[in-house]
């Protein structure tokens, strides 16, 4: 099988620094919840070892600074690992472009583990193995039980609750700005990465509104000195994408928009379960067979969750669906067609 996820190394704009340790590691069983999908590393600022995804619970047990140290549990497919030749690890992820992490056999995924990852074995199923990693997390990425946002956040960014009340054009605010109260992170899109952390009480434009989710323009500094090697490009910025990505796009680069997420139209051939040879997807998973566009498009794969098989079992062949999905990769292995991660499917009015 293969990566899954967006990609692992976009840097968070607070990038925060280590401090001396708030608390030692101990066996806490507070349990705590990622509010953006985020970095799992082997220590503050370190090595990547996995790509952790928005709600996924952790076990608390300390924090250093602006880092929280926390355990992650879950299945991983035993054909993606092989026996630690570290005596302090049961197991490491062999796949070369790393492994879904999962809340059960085939169940939902937690986020993707890298290759190399040393895992503790705690259980195993036919198929698969339960694992667990402590590891560490940008404590602002984290809700409470984690630290307090005066503790997790850079204290320039924090407003004290004790501190007088505010005054000036941020507190007669028009009817278009919005106070954040506790702050939380800004992403590119509702299904984005994080571009950044908003400290507790910023204001905030809103200019736009998509359920619950908002659109806004924030104004600030930040600390930039003119210098010949500060020009920024698309490569070196990690733009999220401005291109329209079809399967040509994908297909032209299959490792460059792993993680994207795209909108498409397409027309449904059939409903698949995969076979052990189709090594992007693990043995057995549903997929949606496609075509792009339409009758005349290139073959796209959809591959379905377990907990939403019921949404594609009442689907017509030749029907057309609007899908959004995360690309898995631009050209599978066995035919080279794009795979994508479904994230939304609606039906064609036409055909239903």
């Amino acid at each position: 099988m293969r990566l899954r996820c967006a990609a692992f190394h976009r840097p968070l704009l607070l990038a925060g620094g280590m401090l001396a340790a708030t608390a030692a590691p101990g066996a806490s069983q507070d349990v705590v919840t990622l509010r953006v999908e985020e970095n799992f590393r082997r220590e503050p600022n370190g090595v990547v070892l996995a790509r952790l995804g928005e709600g996924a619970s952790l076990r608390l047990l300390g924090t250093e600074g602006n880092w929280t140290q926390v355990e992650v549990e879950g299945w991983v497919w035993l054909r993606s690992l092989q026996s630690s030749d570290d005596p302090a690890f049961d197991l490491l992820v062999s796949q070369v472009d790393g492994e879904n992490l999962r809340s059960g056999p085939s169940g939902t995924i937690l986020g993707v583990l890298e290759e190399g990852t040393l895992l503790e074995e705690l259980g195993r199923d036919p198929a698969w193995a339960r694992v667990a990693r402590v590891g560490w997390i940008w404590s602002a990425s984290l809700t409470s039980p984690a630290p307090a946002e005066s503790e997790a956040l850079p204290s320039r960014l924090v407003t004290s609750a004790a501190a007088d009340p505010p005054t000036g054009p941020a507190a007669r605010s028009p009817g278009n700005f919005s106070r954040t109260g506790r702050g939380g992170a800004i992403l590119t899109a509702p299904d984005g990465d994080t571009l950044g952390v908003l400290g507790p009480m910023g204001d905030v434009e809103v200019l736009a509104r998509e359920g619950s989710w908002a659109r806004v323009r924030l104004e600030g500094w930040m600390w930039m000195p003119e210098t010949a090697s500060e020009t920024v490009t698309e490569e070196t910025a990690g733009s999220e994408s401005v291109e329209v990505l079809d399967p040509d796009a994908l297909m032209s680069n299959p490792t460059r928009y792993a993680g994207r997420v795209v909108a498409w139209t397409i027309q449904f051939i059939s409903l698949e379960r995969a076979e052990a040879v189709r090594t992007d997807f693990f043995e057995g998973e549903t997929f949606l067979l496609a075509r792009f566009g339409g009758a005349d498009g290139p073959f796209v794969y959809v591959a379905v969750p377990t907990d939403r098989r019921s949404e594609v079992d009442g689907l017509v062949p030749l029907e057309r669906l609007a899908v959004t999905g995360r690309v898995r990769t631009g050209a599978s292995q066995l035919t080279g067609a794009p795979i994508i991660d479904l994230i939304d499917i609606q039906r064609s009015r036409e055909d239903e």
